[in-house]
């Protein structure tokens, strides 16, 4: 297994993109401008945490709802994103445009 394995699908990164910015829930990812399918993101959520990425933690028992949490294994690829975006916003017209902060975290 390499780290493609883990991270190189259409969506993975658009979640580990979306927990740095501060998303959540499962409502607040499922609601990212791209859209992801509902099928696809409860996969990518369970990789995740699988792989170490992120934790999921209970916030409300009843009914039961998570929140996704990075772990440090998950913040440490903040970097990759970073020089993903740049290399987005210089190259492919169209791509998503972090704040500042994103930026300098």
């Amino acid at each position: 297994m390499n780290s493609l394995d883990i991270v190189g699908d259409k969506w993975t990164l658009v979640v580990l993109r979306d927990l740095h910015c501060g998303k959540k829930t499962y409502n607040d990812l499922v609601n990212s401008p791209e859209k992801i399918p509902t099928n696809r993101l409860a996969e990518r959520l369970k990789r995740l945490e699988a792989e170490g990425i992120i934790s999921k933690v209970a916030y409300q028992h009843r009914p039961k709802r998570y929140e996704y949490l990075l772990t440090q294994k998950g913040k440490d690829i903040l970097p990759i994103l970073q020089e993903l975006a740049r290399w987005g916003n210089k190259y492919v017209e169209g791509s998503w445009i972090p704040p500042e902060w994103f930026m300098k975290a």
